[in-house]
């Protein structure tokens, strides 16, 4: 019903996802991203406690394929279940139970994993992987565009309803979180509420308490001094 790309930015170290399917709100229990920790989607048949027990085995530095591996090995319903594990390091797990709704499978790159499920064929994780691998941009930038080639190939063969991006870089709350439940054109929409993002969230973003200062920046005029200096204008 679902197909996915984690991506693993080696620059900056920022963990995003993306996911998209004919299944409502699918961003709301699909993927989930940490930073400095992972990026991990759960499809198919979904078991949303997969991310509920593999966070903190991740944050602990397990190893991906050893968290996955005991999730798995667990659930009896796993011969249904899809799921794949992207972490800070770049290590890379995936599972795709045989009784998964074909077409489904997974593939990867260096900091990149594709999984799908219910697809129209394997072009669709193959074009989602080639088109992220060769786009340019922000990384919400190559999220949409390699989303938008697995459309453009198939995507889900039941059609379109909702799609979901997030993105998160030192802290454990997103820098972006994007998300189109029910839409006739959702990556179309995240596109738009990205765009939207540019002109004043993604910014104030910056300035919020994290990891690295726990009270944020409290001068509100320095908040709008890079507001003004920095913001997209609406539609650019």
């Amino acid at each position: 019903m679902t197909w996915s790309i984690l991506v693993r930015d080696p620059a900056t170290g920022a963990l995003g996802a993306a996911v998209a399917s004919r299944f409502f709100a699918v961003g709301a229990l699909t993927i989930a991203v940490e930073g400095g920790v992972a990026a991990l989607s759960t499809q198919a048949l979904v078991n949303p406690m997969y991310t509920v027990h593999a966070l903190p085995r991740l944050r602990a530095g397990e190893d991906p394929a050893a968290v996955l591996a005991a999730l798995v090995g667990a659930d009896a319903g796993a011969d249904q279940r899809q799921f794949h594990i992207l972490d800070a390091q770049g290590r890379i797990a995936q599972h795709t139970g045989a009784g998964c709704i074909a077409w489904a499978g997974s593939v990867r790159g260096t900091d990149i994993s594709v999984a799908g499920n219910m697809l129209a064929g394997p072009a669709v994780v193959s074009a989602t992987l080639d088109a992220f691998a060769g786009a340019t941009g922000s990384l919400a930038e190559r999220l949409l565009s390699a989303m938008e080639a697995g459309e453009a190939a198939g995507g889900d063969k039941r059609g379109k309803q909702a799609a979901a991006l997030k993105i998160c870089s030192r802290d454990p709350y997103p820098d972006l979180d994007l998300r189109a439940d029910d839409h006739p054109d959702p990556l179309a929409e995240l596109r738009r509420l990205h765009r939207i993002s540019l002109e004043r969230s993604a910014v104030f973003r910056r300035f919020l308490p994290g990891a690295d200062n726990a009270c944020g920046v409290l001068d509100r005029a320095v908040i709008e001094a890079a507001m003004a200096r920095e913001a997209r204008p609406p539609g650019t």
